[in-house]
């Protein structure tokens, strides 16, 4: 009987090592940028730059054009985002609103708006969890029933197309299951503290954090609870333009990356948008 000891040993020295290997081949990491001066574009831990290249994801736009791609995380209304869709009518100018399942369960008529007015909106996970520390399973049902929802409420049955990865944790896994569910991840260029709605500092000091840091190329994440980002959005705009920055979308981003949408149904039953490499012409 005690060679069945040894084997039973044996077996438990290997699953550990085994686990042990799992879990260090596959860190979570926390997104993070450093910030440049004059306005030149930040750059990315070199691990972070290597993987969204390798799993299709941004986060941020070409250095030598001066556009930017406008971003908003909602998580829930706090009664500013009608005030941003009306700058944004206004100035005619794209945005992307990456929604909770609290959000679009709760303002249908603010997503619808955003819709019909020409918005991404994307994809911020049903529950907002760490997405490293969930299960494949839990991970496929958080973004699917975004999309589900998304589709069902818009009648857009290709859904949505971008993950902003929730309280920006991430890691190989994450992004590579982002990515074969037929999802591009998005991350930022340009962000500051603008979501404690218990510390708002007014107009100014968020018309200055932005235009202090923003660059050719920003992915910018704004919060769309943040009365201040409200305030100060027109004369964002309007400065920017005319400092001969112009906005864009992000299937324009998608575009220069020569990433193309077409609708795809994976095997659980949501739509998406599978990218795939545009032909060489």
């Amino acid at each position: 009987m005690l060679w069945k000891a040894f084997i039973m040993i044996g077996i438990s020295l290997f699953l550990v090592m085994f686990l042990t290997y799992d879990v260090a081949a596959d860190p979570v990491y926390n997104w993070n940028f450093k910030p440049a001066e004059n306005n030149e574009p930040p750059t990315t831990e070199p691990h972070y730059e290597k993987l969204l290249e390798k799993y299709g994801g941004f986060y941020k736009g070409p250095a030598n054009e001066k556009n930017i791609y406008l971003t908003f995380d909602n998580g829930y209304e706090n009664g500013y985002t009608e005030d941003v869709l009306d700058v944004l009518k206004e100035k005619n100018v794209p945005a992307a609103f990456f929604v909770t399942g609290h959000y679009i369960s709760e303002e249908g008529e603010l997503i619808q708006r955003m819709v019909d007015e020409g918005h991404t909106v994307g994809n911020h996970s049903w529950h907002h969890p760490s997405l490293p520390e969930v299960s494949d399973e839990r991970l496929k049902r958080e973004l699917g029933e975004i999309d589900e929802y998304y589709q069902d409420l818009t009648g857009d049955k290709e859904g949505v197309k971008y993950v902003r990865p929730p309280r920006g944790t991430f890691n190989e896994r994450t992004l590579r299951m982002i990515e074969e569910l037929g999802y591009t991840t998005i991350f930022w260029s340009f962000a500051y503290v603008d979501w404690n709605i218990d510390r708002q500092k007014g107009a100014d000091y968020a018309y200055h954090q932005i235009m202090r840091r923003v660059h050719p190329g920003a992915v910018m994440l704004l919060h769309s609870v943040s009365s201040d980002n409200a305030e100060a959005l027109e004369r964002v705009i309007t400065d920017l333009e005319n400092d001969g920055y112009t906005f864009r979308s992000l299937d324009e981003l998608a575009a220069k990356e020569d990433l193309v949408p077409f609708p795809f149904n994976w095997k659980f039953g949501i739509g998406g948008n599978l990218f795939v490499a545009a032909p060489t012409t």
